[in-house]
């Protein structure tokens, strides 16, 4: 078996371990909104990217989006069983803790506005999948609704993710450096709007004290 794996080819070998993989983590990420997967499909683009053929950068699209669009699925399809019983359950819980009242109200209001963009756009905000989620469990849409609109966000959040890795496989030679410059990005674009809403909203907890007072 050693001399089996031995004269595999070491590329062969690395794309065997490594899609697996990404699927599983982008997919259980999916299940545990804990997990950076933007930055996992990132550093995947990164090293893809400098294949001579374009094949690499297609698997990793497309076993990024598939990992998503399953992973999705599972958590809406567990979120229903949720509100379905008459004790809900620790998925439904998990998901009202990860959607605070007043994103699910706007979750809620743009839902009905225009379904599928919202859907779209939920996966490229910040923390913007669960509220949407959410709300698609809350107006009692049947899975086969969600999954619809659920296709082109998934497409669009590989896509948006991948072109991330792109451009920091480019910018520098080592593809480490690559994968370092992709996770700081992905980072970023994921922490700065959470610690804006964090500030406005504490901005607003001290104006509210200040009122109070004064009156």
């Amino acid at each position: 078996m050693q001399q089996l794996l031995a004269q595999l080819p070491v590329e062969s070998t690395q794309q065997a371990v490594g899609y697996p993989s990404l699927f599983l983590l982008v997919a259980l990420g999916a299940l545990i909104p804990v997990i950076p997967t933007g930055a996992l499909v990132s550093s995947a683009a990164v090293v893809a990217v400098r294949h001579p053929t374009p094949l690499p950068m297609l698997y990793v699209f497309l076993v990024s989006a598939g990992a998503a669009f399953l992973g999705d699925l599972a958590l809406y399809w567990l979120g229903r069983r949720g509100v379905r019983s008459k004790n809900g359950s620790r998925w439904l819980a998990a998901l009202r803790r990860n959607a605070p009242p007043d994103r699910l109200e706007q979750a809620q209001r743009k839902l009905r506005e225009n379904s599928v963009t919202v859907l779209v756009l939920s996966r490229l905000v910040p923390a913007g999948r669960i509220p949407v989620m959410l709300a698609c469990l809350l107006a009692d849409w049947p899975l086969r609704r969600f999954a619809r609109g659920d296709v082109p966000a998934c497409l669009a959040w590989a896509a948006t993710y991948q072109l991330i890795g792109v451009l920091g496989g480019s910018l520098f030679e080592e593809p480490w450096q690559g994968v370092l410059a992709a996770v700081v990005l992905t980072v970023v674009i994921s922490g700065v709007p959470a610690l804006w809403r964090r500030l406005r909203r504490a901005g607003r907890e001290a104006g509210a004290g200040s009122g109070s007072q004064e009156a």
